[in-house]
């Protein structure tokens, strides 16, 4: 079985090398039990799913941790081959290499490309309820504890049955909401950041830059910049 002849490899000392859904054949062997590993962003809830005793990490476009390297979306398997020549031979080459093929070299965050989705494929009603509730209010103040009393649920006990639902505390999930709503207007209008911030419930400009940056690994400007055709209107 491939699967197994995967694993034995490994265990006799081969390095080994998986690109977009690969992970979950390398996940299924066993030997990523422990491990950081990457997958397609689309992928991240059936992977936590299948395998809870991986360390899925779908922000990160390669990881490589113990002669095991993953990567993203299908696409940046070119990025992976260009680490791998670097890491394997030297940089020179991989540069060169690069520039042959035109492919941007230090990209290393797959997380401008991941669409939110809700984490909705769970059966813990209560918590759907709460998701509903801030996917219709993010705009407005909300406060969790308000949610949580709303729901006629303990707040210590919602914050346990949001993350195990999710994957995400209730905060970072109303922020991921925010954050996937303030992209959808970058790439749509011609509306400046302050603006934007506004709608999407921010009122402290240096917060939103932060929670946008780290969510998408690009701060406001350069996101709208990217994707955004009339970004010449933007200020």
């Amino acid at each position: 079985m491939l699967i197994d002849w995967v694993a034995k490899q490994y265990i006799e000392g081969a390095e080994i090398a998986s690109m977009c859904a690969g992970s979950f054949m390398l996940a299924s062997s066993g030997i990523l039990a422990g491990k950081t590993c990457s997958t397609h962003w689309a992928f991240s809830e059936k992977f936590r799913e299948l395998y809870p005793d991986v360390n899925l990490q779908t922000d990160q476009l390669i990881t490589d941790e113990n002669g095991i390297y993953t990567n993203g979306g299908a696409y940046s398997f070119l990025n992976l081959l260009m680490y791998l020549v670097e890491k394997f031979y030297d940089r020179p080459t991989a540069i060169h290499c690069a520039k042959y093929f035109q492919i941007d070299l230090d990209r290393n965050l797959q997380a401008p490309f991941s669409i939110f989705n809700g984490h909705k494929k769970h059966n813990d009603e209560i918590i759907l309820k709460a998701q509903v509730f801030i996917e219709e209010n993010y705009r407005d103040k909300i406060s969790m504890a308000n949610v949580s009393a709303y729901l006629h649920i303990g707040r210590r006990n919602f914050d346990r049955r949001f993350i195990k639902a999710t994957g995400l505390t209730p905060l970072d999930y109303l922020q991921r909401v925010r954050i996937e709503a303030s992209k959808k207007m970058f790439e749509t209008t011609r509306k400046n950041v302050s603006e934007i911030m506004y709608e999407v419930g921010y009122n402290d400009a240096k917060a939103f830059r932060d929670v946008f940056s780290r969510v998408t690994g690009l701060s406001p400007l350069d996101y709208k910049s990217k994707y955004n055709k009339d970004n010449k209107f933007f200020h």
